[in-house]
């Protein structure tokens, strides 16, 4: 019998060991644009498809007020159409298409096909793109979503900033490039903001240091040789934002 509790207890302080707070988070980059075209329901899938735990995509609000899941401001890069995305009405956007065959999807679209099985990474790209990304998130959330399915990044403070007004919980990565540690710290405690999603290049041994000593976690992107991806697991990071989720051993 107290061998029995001795295992019983072992085996509770592993389950706790492996629980999601402390794992290593492999996050797919736009879905899995290494192997699909990106924020389109296929990278999506196949980024579930690669056992990704998070997967990032990037939203905007169009002129009928739908939030839509696209990465540029404008359309030609990787679709038959022109023109500034927001400047599009839902019909209209329903026409284009994405590398030949894609439709842009919208957010609930992407939302409807993750269904809880990742945590979903909004990047909000455009502006004015907060106060709708929380309203649908608290639409979701009235079917058993919850804070913890979802993850808000963005460059633009501002819109960060609308988000933690509007939710205390939900978590917040301020993503960086290439500004002074200091003045990322400063912002991100000024968001509350639970981790710094920096751009991989820009990491080093000190300021990963001071990232943690500050209780952020960090998210670096965006992360695809092996090289790489093993020399940011040295300086312990939390995860890592990439093409490639497979490339990634925990």
């Amino acid at each position: 019998m107290k061998f029995m509790k001795l295992l019983m207890a072992s085996l509770v302080a592993l389950l706790f060991l492996n629980c999601t707070p402390n794992k290593f988070v492999v996050c797919g980059h736009r879905g899995a644009m290494g192997h699909e075209t990106e924020n389109t329901l296929a990278s999506i899938k196949k980024g579930m498809e690669l056992k990704a735990d998070m997967l990032e995509i990037d939203v905007f609000k169009i002129k009928t007020g739908e939030m839509v899941v696209f990465h540029d401001d404008e359309l030609e890069r990787i679709t038959n159409a022109k023109g500034k995305i927001e400047d599009y009405s839902f019909d209209d956007l329903r026409k284009v298409l994405v590398a030949g065959k894609h439709q842009i999807p919208t957010l609930q679209e992407v939302i409807e096909t993750i269904d809880k099985k990742v945590v979903l990474n909004i990047e909000l790209k455009g502006t004015n793109t907060a106060t709708d990304t929380y309203r649908i998130i608290e639409e979701y959330k009235k079917k058993g979503w919850s804070n913890k399915d979802f993850f808000i990044s963005s460059f633009r403070v501002e819109e960060l900033q609308t988000m933690r007004s509007l939710s205390k919980e939900i978590t917040i990565g301020l993503l960086a490039y290439k500004d002074p540690i200091a003045n990322i710290i400063k912002t991100a405690k000024t968001l509350n903001a639970q981790a710094i999603n920096p751009y991989y290049k820009t990491l080093t041994t000190e300021n990963v240091a001071i990232m943690k000593a500050n209780n952020f976690k960090i998210y670096p992107w965006t992360v695809n040789e092996p090289i790489d991806i093993n020399n940011l697991q040295a300086l312990k990071v939390n995860g890592i934002i990439t093409d490639y989720p497979e490339r990634i051993i925990r």
